[in-house]
Order: C-alpha cells, then structure tokens, then sequence
C-alpha cells in the first residue's frame, strides 16, 4: 500500500515533432546530451496543450513555423530515455524554409528519406522507421 505522503512518481510528458520540408525530413544535433540527432521536441508546460507545445518546441529548435498535419502516435516505453521516463506524443507537421539550430538545438539540418544518420538518440530511429512505414 502506497504512503499518503509520498509524492507520486509519474512519466514526463513530451513532444516530437516529424517536420516534412519538400521531400525531406527535419533534424535537430542535439548541443545537450545525449550526442546525436534527434526530431524536434521538447516537455509540455503546465497549462499548454500538446499541439501548442509541438508547434512552440519547432520554432524554438528549428526557427520554422510549422502547421500541424496529424498526430501521428504515443511511446511510452520507460526505457526510450536514459534521463528519465519520458512519454512522447509525436506530431506531423509541414513546413516551409531552411531550418537553423536554435535553443538546445546545436545545428537543424533537412535529411532525405534515404540518408538519415546513423546516431540518432533515445528511440528517434524507431519512430523515424514507423513514420517512413506509414508514409511510403
């Protein structure tokens, strides 16, 4: 039985964002670690909705405004994060330009389908394998 004075230990809920720019793919080189690529994305603030959080987070990463096209899915395996136990809602969204690392982006850069790297964090790759699936 659980202690009535313990503080409840819950998952952090996040965003990622799979931003389409022609037939490319945004990516962010993460300047905090863990090293690597990794989609745009960042926590929910108290108060703010999900698909508010994935459009701020896309702007303060990549500098791009971005229209929301579908949520796409959830992960919520507590191992997709060595920091902590995360759970992302993931977004598709569009948009238009060059995206530029901004925040705790170091670099933002377009990735074709075919040539994403090889070093991507947390379970990034599993979604990007499940995002091409579903899309090609």
């Amino acid at each position: 039985m659980k202690s009535t004075d313990e503080t409840p230990r819950n998952p952090y809920l996040t965003v990622d964002i799979v931003i389409e720019v022609d037939d490319s793919i945004v990516l962010i080189e993460r300047r905090n670690g863990p090293e690597g690529y990794a989609l745009p994305g960042g926590f929910v603030d108290y108060g703010e909705t999900v698909e508010s959080a994935a459009i701020r987070e896309a702007k303060e990463e990549t500098g791009l405004d971005v229209t929301l096209v579908r949520q796409f899915h959830v992960y919520s395996d507590p191992a997709r994060d060595p920091r902590r136990h995360n759970v992302t809602v993931v977004f598709i969204a569009r948009a238009d330009g060059k995206p530029a690392g901004r925040s705790d982006a170091k670099s933002a850069a377009l990735f074709h389908k075919n040539a994403l790297p090889g070093n991507m964090v947390f379970d990034h790759g599993r979604i990007l394998d499940d995002y091409l699936c579903d899309r090609y």
